[in-house]
């Protein structure tokens, strides 16, 4: 697969994700292209926050429904489903990041990724 292919499939991933975060209230959704940004493995990293634990669960649990039903896909790793502190979903091309408010707040992870370009997303 060319990569031009494989990066409009990243997106279309990472586009699925935003539904997914949407569908559950997701707060200040922001897309990270990180294909520009050296020493990055991902093409995207998507990013969202939610004011309770519960929510942080729910928000990553309806992501993992909706790429399931888009692209039958698994992701290729999870953390943090426990706590619902800040949970990350790994699907290799794109890497998901829910965090609950004040985690989000305390770890700034865009600031640490200035350089790649953000697209900002509403709540559904």
């Amino acid at each position: 697969m060319s990569k031009k292919k494989n990066s409009e499939l990243s997106n279309k991933l990472a586009e699925v994700v935003v539904l997914g975060m949407q569908e559950k209230k997701g707060n200040e959704i922001v897309k990270l292209d990180m294909r520009e940004v050296n020493a990055t493995i991902s093409d995207y990293f998507v990013i969202c926050h939610a004011d309770s634990n519960v929510q942080v669960n729910a928000i990553a649990q309806s992501v993992e429904e909706e790429v399931y039903k888009a692209f039958g896909q698994d992701p290729w790793h999870k953390e943090g489903q426990g706590n619902g502190e800040w949970i990350l979903l790994d699907f290799v091309d794109v890497v998901v990041h829910i965090f609950k408010t004040d985690t989000r707040s305390r770890y700034r992870i865009e600031d640490l990724w200035g350089d790649a370009k953000a697209e900002s997303y509403q709540s559904a």
